[in-house]
């Protein structure tokens, strides 16, 4: 990021729930984490339902696992 880029200020942080296979130590590991940023509020709430929904083309009645989390800076 260059200092003429305004930082974005609204978040959602990914992680994993302890028993999620993926966060064995030779797959992602128990300390991952993601981040993405938006300009607006709006924008983070949009995409934060629509990442916490159950998937399209999932099995019938599976979740998503990821943790995600609204973060503002």
């Amino acid at each position: 990021m260059t200092d003429q880029e305004p930082q974005k200020r609204y978040g959602i942080r990914c992680s994993l729930a302890p028993d999620d296979p993926m966060s064995a130590p030779h797959l992602l590991g128990p300390d991952w984490t993601a981040y993405r940023w938006f300009d607006t509020e709006q924008q983070r709430d949009a995409d934060y339902e629509d990442y916490s929904r159950e998937h399209l083309y999932s099995r019938r009645g599976d979740k998503p696992s990821v943790i995600y989390t609204k973060i503002n800076r």
